[in-house]
């Protein structure tokens, strides 16, 4: 499979392209407006990799599968409506959209073209610790699960942080953004399609100098599968060791699972560490070596039409789920 990039706005693009090269596919030119700030980094990692001067030159090629998209988040629709009719295939950074009347121009671009259009939720996708607790569930390690608790602390970065970020209509708000990660998490592991906002809420508490910034996030939902609570922000300390202390809890009827992915704060700097609680064991398992299969799966969904990396209702859902969430928080938002 080969595929291009359009947009380097945000760093995920790096994982983006990084795994699907390791699992096998070609990159064969990115574009990008301007010069953003991932753009020194991105060269380095892609040397090898032509920048392109014209976006059409990567849309009109035949060759290219799939398009890459990682430009500022209010841009990415109209990028992957223009791929998709195009003839591509489209992986998009989260959010994928910004409006509900984006999704909705999305799901009649699918239905018209009848391409891929993906999100690549990297944390669970390039995270091997999740992949292990999804082999658990499935096995019945922790009985049925009943709720999830998802928590997205992330450190703000204010010195690397385009003007983009800072406002609001260009990156969604916090639960459109990094709120989707969790909700796609919610979804997967209680088997939901499809859930109900409870209860959601953003602020902003501790940067007032940027209105356009919501730095504190929350939603509660429910489906006929389980509950779900999920608290995010941007207030991750100095002293940690990375970028934020992401976990992920899940509850079942006889057991439960705590994903430490990116750092046993406090213990040890080890990421992908996996406690699983049940009638039989108590222990602390390195799930490094689990694999992120998304990657190598959506590259034969593009060569055989299918959908086994993810499927798209549950893509358009989770991006649904988040846009809702926001509006209700921005309803009534501090």
């Amino acid at each position: 499979m080969k595929f291009g990039a359009i947009g380097i706005d945000h760093r995920h693009i790096f994982g983006m392209a990084g795994n699907l090269i390791d699992a096998g596919a070609d990159f064969v030119g990115w574009w990008t407006n301007s010069n953003p700030e991932p753009l020194t980094g991105f060269i380095k990692r892609f040397p090898d990799t032509p920048r392109i001067s014209d976006p059409d030159i990567l849309l009109s090629d035949p060759e290219i599968d799939m398009i890459l998209i990682s430009c500022i988040p209010r841009d990415r629709a109209a990028w992957a409506i223009k791929a998709m009719e195009a003839g591509k295939d489209v992986m998009v950074d989260k959010p994928g959209c910004v409006t509900l009347a984006e999704l909705d121009e999305i799901k009649q671009a699918i239905a018209r073209t009848g391409r891929i259009w993906t999100i690549d939720y990297s944390e669970r996708h390039e995270v091997p610790c999740v992949t292990k607790a999804a082999e658990l569930v499935q096995a019945g390690a922790i009985g049925k699960v009943v709720q999830t608790v998802g928590l997205g602390p992330h450190r703000l970065n204010r010195p690397t942080r385009p003007d983009w970020f800072f406002d609001r209509d260009a990156s969604g708000g916090i639960l459109t953004d990094i709120g989707s990660h969790q909700i796609d998490q919610f979804l997967f592991f209680t088997g939901s399609i499809d859930a109900e906002i409870m209860h959601a809420s953003v602020a902003n508490y501790a940067n007032p100098e940027d209105p356009g910034l919501q730095d504190f996030g929350e939603i509660v939902l429910k489906s006929d599968q389980g509950r779900g609570y999920i608290r995010i922000d941007w207030y991750t300390p100095d002293a940690l060791p990375n970028w934020g202390d992401g976990r992920l809890t899940i509850l079942g009827t006889e057991g439960y699972i705590e994903l430490r992915k990116y750092v046993d704060a406090g213990v040890s700097d080890a990421t992908n560490t996996l406690i699983l609680v049940n009638g039989d064991r108590c222990e602390k398992i390195d799930a490094s070596d689990a694999g992120i299969p998304y990657f190598s799966r959506l590259i034969n969904d593009v060569r055989n039409r299918t959908e086994t990396a993810m499927p798209q209702t549950h893509t358009l859902k989770a991006m649904e789920l988040a846009l809702k969430a926001q509006a209700m928080a921005e309803s009534h938002a501090v």
